[in-house]
């Protein structure tokens, strides 16, 4: 089970990485980041787009606000200026939010309407906030092969190197 603790841990590691993805992705052409390189959401500009779709949605989901609304197979931002613009501010908000996690809450079952499933589900809290952080890293990774595959190298992506670096 997840800990408060573990929870702003992850989600400062994921600021970190989406700060060195974003940087390295801002040296690119607008055309390369939108470039269809064959990956699941085609390009790194709707990969990047992708994973904040979902961490809106679940941070909507945390705060009992309506769901941003479904891109359906379109980009939230075409800019990628707004696009980064919008991570941090979300990066912010997700860590702010983890400051107010309380271990009970973690260990209570939450239901939730599944977008892919098009039902309610239950799943214990702390499974879905894990899957709020491990999302980013999925993507991410898929972003960071994408990269390499360019010649374009992020650098050390390791947790346990966070801030030694």
């Amino acid at each position: 089970m997840l800990t408060p603790e573990y929870c702003g841990l992850m989600a400062e590691y994921n600021r970190w990485m989406n700060e060195k993805v974003y940087n390295v992705c801002l040296k690119l052409s607008d055309a390369q980041r939108k470039e269809d390189r064959h990956a699941f959401f085609k390009s790194i500009h709707s990969t990047l787009n992708h994973i904040l779709w979902v961490d809106m949605s679940w941070m909507a989901r945390f705060h009992n606000e309506p769901l941003p609304k479904s891109p359906a197979g379109s980009d939230l931002f075409t800019s990628f200026e707004e696009l980064t613009r919008t991570r941090k501010d979300y990066d912010t908000r997700i860590i702010e939010w983890t400051k107010t996690i309380q271990s009970d809450w973690l260990n209570s079952p939450y239901k939730f309407f599944s977008l892919m499933y098009q039902r309610e589900l239950e799943k214990p809290t702390w499974v879905l906030v894990a899957h709020l952080f491990n999302h980013q890293t999925h993507h991410r990774g898929q972003i960071t092969t994408l990269l390499t595959q360019m010649g374009v190298d992020v650098g050390v992506t390791d947790l346990a190197w966070m801030g030694s670096v």
